[in-house]
């Protein structure tokens, strides 16, 4: 059925496209050739043609208006079929035949910006995958995608759109993901790693074990929201006729007094025609659909016209916290071993033995693991116990992943690792062989790395109310809302809670709603504008609400704001603008000052004008866009990735600390030279060349080079530390060793310059590096040397904040 109707309204507007057109070209043909006839003499004939042109706008306005109608508006169309029949019965061919131009190219223009406009949707639809192919053996087969089942082994070739969810099988895979995201450059997903639907292949041909079906997978998704938002044919109600219930009368009334006035119908008519503002008016939905034109290409598809208006007006934004402003994935922060273990082996037992858990931190180790190349072994005999762990055998061992009861905790490492997760509100994955704790797995889940700045935008954008709603414990609740500066915090919400607060919220003010899980569903619906994060959101949440964010980016929230308000401000202005200058006709044809011919020539130049102007709502708001030139988002990237890098080392310094409080002796020593050797040749190039170089290229999009002297002034410091150490060093071996005085000195260095390096990093990942992406592609790194007194670790949190501190399998 849903096919059948799509089919008829492309069919509608294949024949609305070239009527369109045709009805121009008419209209201006029979005026062209009664210009001429008049010029030749032949007045008769001239009328004869401006008659019939009159005619041919007449019919279609007919029908517009008994479409009205029925759909119970009495919009002013009416006043074009007015202006049209008054010219006839009072002998204004001429200016009748002008008006018929107007509608007609008023008419064909806004459709034109409405194809314009709506391109980006479509070519949503034009995209979708219709088949894959599926390898089983050595033989490949072309197959049905609705006949893709889950942990089906498919083949993606070069060019080909991945056909469903999955994860990369054999090779490095190249993808071009911005039909999804809007990013332009491509990625590389590594073996393991999870790939969307609906991206291009832009490498080699690569292997795709599928996740999920085609029903389910992320691409359907985007095209049954692109089919519901329908551009082409959304259901906008014009401007016009908002006004209508004023504009009509207050036209009729100014019309029949100019009549009365002078005595001439000639005056009434001249004011029916230049108050045809039917394709000055309909600017006003061109800009709402230019808005969702360049929404779309942000990576935001907007159901209706009415969503981006309300959008526009909204003063209060309510957001889940999992998943929306934290990344909704936990990671793996930290690795601990028992004495005669390494980090690297804990790591292989735990992601042997999670391979065939579905929890979500027994994903996170199994990715970490893979990420790190190791080579994991084929569990047996695995038993999950829901809510405590997984126990499988791994060669000759057995092996468990999960929670443990605090009196089994014993032992300083252990009682360490606790420590170490009670103090970053970290989760605990306890790996033990044969009953026995052999190490410790720490994930949480990070603060999205641009949500600090998206809170400010979306300040910035006028929402005066931010909210925030989950399911989680207040502890961790309170930390998100102090780092974001949130207005009001619920924790522990159930479903039923959320809903009660977006309503209570909505009874007050024009309120967002923003999650992502199936329990944010009921909450999203419950809301004037529901957002879902529809990247990895599930269906019933993206199903559920007015806008869905097709990429995993927060920031694109904000991006939606500024559009939506920038397209209710050109489509407002449009409007405005149009019938004020309509209304100031309107007075001086009743005075007799504008001629019937004139004032149609006057409005048409007016209507042509303002719908031109409601199209740069498709080019968005230069006063909120940063553009930055290629060879800038480049060094953003090129220092991010060296952030990653350096945020799993700057771990030194804390370890030297601590290694230093507990003795001042010959291996404290060897660990503040390590700590010197990385500040040296490694840390301090880096801030040198971000000063030097990045800094310098940031000034011009962000307006100023005061953007970043707070940072500057950072790099003073950082370099004041490095250098204070470097003498505490010095001082050292001169007197064969560090001396009681020096050690007071120097933990207060090595915290403060640790504290100091976590924090700026955030603030600039937060700040700049947001401006070029999200989750920039992450080449393989190359790992400085570290001593052999450090612990492992992998800091991929981009924050100190997480969701929970519970067990691996809680």
């Amino acid at each position: 059925m849903n096919h059948a109707v799509s089919a008829t309204q492309r069919s509608f507007s294949r024949w609305r496209s070239r009527l369109e057109p045709a009805l121009v070209i008419l209209t201006v043909g029979v005026l062209l050739a009664g210009g001429f006839a008049w010029l030749a003499g032949a007045p008769t004939v001239a009328d004869t043609f401006w008659i019939a042109g009159t005619l041919l706008a007449l019919i279609p306005a007919l029908a517009w208006v008994v479409s009205a109608l029925r759909r119970g508006h009495a919009g002013v169309d009416l006043i074009a079929v007015l202006s049209l029949v008054g010219t006839l019965l009072v002998g204004e061919y001429l200016a009748g035949s002008l008006i018929s131009v107007m509608l007609a190219g008023g008419r064909a223009l806004e459709a034109s910006a409405q194809r314009r406009a709506s391109h980006d949707l479509r070519a949503l639809l034009e995209r979708a995958p219709r088949f894959a192919r599926r390898r089983e053996g050595s033989e490949v087969s072309v197959i049905p995608l609705s006949d893709v089942a889950i942990d089906d082994l498919l083949v993606v070739g070069p060019g080909e759109v991945v056909p469903v969810d999955g994860r990369v099988v054999d090779v490095v895979a190249v993808l071009d993901e911005s039909v999804l995201t809007g990013e332009p450059l491509q990625v590389e997903r590594a073996v393991g790693e999870p790939v969307r639907s609906g991206v291009i292949n832009a490498g080699n041909a690569f292997e795709l074990r599928s996740t999920a079906t085609a029903a389910d997978s992320t691409y359907a998704g985007i095209v049954r929201l692109a089919e519901l938002a329908g551009a082409e044919s959304a259901p906008i109600v014009r401007l016009a006729d908002r006004y209508a219930a004023w504009f009509l009368p207050l036209t009729l009334v100014i019309a029949a007094a100019a009549w009365v006035a002078s005595g001439s119908a000639v005056r009434a008519v001249a004011v029916l025609v230049v108050a045809t503002p039917c394709p000055l008016l309909l600017a006003a939905p061109v800009a709402i659909v230019s808005g969702l034109s360049r929404a779309s290409r942000h990576g935001v598809v907007i159901r209706s016209g009415a969503a981006l208006e309300n959008l526009g007006n909204a003063t209060t934004l309510v957001m889940d916290k999992t998943g929306t402003l934290t990344m909704g994935r936990p990671v793996v922060v930290e690795i601990a071993a028992a004495p005669g273990y390494e980090a690297a082996e804990v790591l292989r037992l735990a992601a042997s033995v999670d391979q065939m858990s579905p929890h979500v931190l027994a994903e996170a180790i199994v990715s970490e693991a893979l990420t790190r190349a190791a080579q994991l072994s084929l569990p047996t005999t695995v038993v999950e116990e829901p809510g405590r762990g997984v126990t499988a055998r791994i060669g000759g061992s057995q092996v468990y992943v999960g929670k443990l009861a605090d009196e089994v905790i014993e032992g300083g490492w252990a009682r360490a690792a606790v420590n170490r997760a009670c103090l970053d509100s970290a989760a605990i994955a306890w790996v033990c062989v044969d009953a026995e704790p052999v190490g410790a797995v720490l994930l949480r889940d990070p603060l999205r790395r641009n949500a600090p700045r998206t809170v400010r935008r979306l300040r910035a954008a006028g929402l005066k109310r931010l909210v925030m709603l989950t399911g989680d414990r207040a502890e961790p609740a309170r930390e998100v809302a102090t780092v974001l500066g949130l207005d009001e915090v619920y924790a522990q919400q159930s479903p039923a809670d959320k809903v009660a607060a977006v309503r209570a919220e909505r009874d007050r003010a024009v309120t967002v709603m923003v999650g992502d899980g199936v329990n944010d569903a009921p909450a999203l619906a419950a809301a004037t504008v529901g957002v879902a994060m529809g990247a990895r959101g599930s269906t019933a949440s993206s199903e559920a609400a007015d806008i869905v964010l097709t990429t995993d980016r927060l920031d694109r929230l904000a991006d939606a704001m500024d559009i939506a308000r920038w397209s209710r401000r050109i489509a407002m202005q449009s409007a405005t603008v149009g019938m004020t200058l309509s209304l100031i006709a309107m007075v001086v044809a009743a005075f007799g000052w504008l001629p019937p011919a004139a004032g149609a020539l006057l409005q048409e130049g007016i209507d042509v004008a303002v719908i031109l102007n409601a199209l740069r709502a498709l080019r968005g708001n230069p006063a909120v866009d940063v553009s930055l030139t290629t060879n800038t988002e480049d060094m953003l990237r090129r220092f991010d990735a060296e952030h990653d890098t350096l945020r799993d080392t700057v771990g030194l310094l804390r370890d030297a600390g601590d290694q230093l409080a507990a003795g001042s002796d010959a291996d404290a020593l060897e660990a503040l030279t390590g700590v010197h050797t990385f500040l040296t040749e490694q840390l301090l190039p880096h801030e040198h060349a971000e000063e030097t170089q990045l800094y310098p290229a940031l000034a011009r999009p962000l307006g100023t080079g005061e953007a970043t002297a707070t940072m500057s002034r950072t790099h003073a410091e950082i370099q004041r530390l490095s250098d204070r150490i470097g003498t505490h060093i010095a001082l050292a071996r001169a007197d064969n060793g560090i001396q009681p005085d020096q050690v007071d000195d120097l933990l207060a260095c090595l915290y403060g310059l640790y504290a100091l390096l976590r924090l700026h990093f955030l603030q600039e990942e937060e700040s700049y590096f947001t401006l070029a992406d999200d989750e920039p592609p992450s080449p393989k790194r190359a790992r400085w040397p570290q001593p052999g007194w450090a612990l492992e670790r992998r800091r991929k949190a981009h924050s100190p904040l997480s969701i929970n501190s519970g067990g691996a399998h809680p």
